[in-house]
């Protein structure tokens, strides 16, 4: 695939995480306006997917930038904005925040996903994270072809073969099963994919993530040689491909992923979480 320049993208793209970020950081302490995506009605009602006011304002700012600068450019968000449909092959995929349970809880593990699409295919991406390898908030990017950098800096990698027990992104842990790794429960693919890009994790696996939560960090996964994985329908776990159309259906993608060296791919992927 022949991909025109994305240097300019990615620079929009660090700039929006960087503003996300910075109006979640302003946010803090303030009591927000909070609804639930509700399953069930009446007694048996469940609250789940919280959605705060700040998600809200993140992704209309996030649009308004990116239709001035790009406005050719199709663009999806998940808090229910109306997919805008380009002329371009270009479409900007966006969590505003990422990790809402844990912003609202006040729970200091949350990102603003970014990820921009070239034909289906994520080829930029920048993720702001509540923290970092660094210890301190900051934006993970990387485009096609380019490195991983985090806050325009690139990332050295890290040597971790003599860590016995790595660590890894699991939705649940199988009950009495050594699975060889310690598992981790962050409630936020974005940062996630980025912690497995920048080492800080060996991989995850995905039940049933939307495109807005893994297209910020699938390019950050692909900068760092990070194999991604994908279940398709006859169960057998295959090389991710891309999105297909994600701004011309109303029913966006949404597959299970393994993400992580090959073996951590095999180990993760031959897990029954029930």
């Amino acid at each position: 695939m022949i991909l025109p320049d994305l240097k300019a993208i990615e620079a929009l793209a660090v700039e929006m995480a960087q503003l996300a970020g910075a109006q979640i950081v302003a946010s803090l302490g303030r009591t927000l306006a909070v609804r639930y995506k509700m399953l069930g009605a009446d007694e048996t009602a469940i609250y789940r997917d919280p959605v705060s006011e700040i998600d809200h304002a993140v992704e209309r700012l996030i649009r308004e930038r990116v239709s001035e600068r790009f406005p050719d450019h199709g663009i999806v968000g998940e808090e229910g904005e109306p997919v805008r449909i380009g002329s371009s092959d270009f479409v900007w995929i966006i969590d505003p925040v990422d990790g809402t349970a844990n912003f609202v809880n006040g729970y200091p593990l949350f990102a603003a996903s970014i990820g921009v699409a070239f034909k289906g295919q994520p080829v930029v991406g920048a993720v702001w994270c509540s923290t970092s390898h660094a210890l301190r908030p900051g934006v993970y990017h990387a485009r096609t072809d380019g490195l991983l950098c985090f806050d325009e800096q690139p990332i050295a990698s890290v040597d971790r073969q003599q860590v016995r027990r790595r660590l890894v992104g699991l939705p649940r842990v199988p009950v009495g099963i050594d699975i060889g790794f310690e598992a981790r429960q962050s409630g936020s693919a974005a940062i996630e994919c980025a912690f497995v890009a920048a080492g800080l994790l060996a991989g995850a696996r995905f039940e049933a993530p939307n495109a807005w939560d893994v297209a910020g960090g699938i390019p950050l996964l692909d900068a760092a040689k990070v194999e991604v994985r994908t279940r398709v329908p006859s169960g057998e776990w295959e090389a991710f491909s891309g999105f297909g159309n994600v701004a011309g259906s109303s029913a966006l993608w949404r597959q299970p992923l393994v993400i992580g060296d090959r073996t951590v791919c095999l180990a993760l992927s031959a897990l029954n979480l029930g």
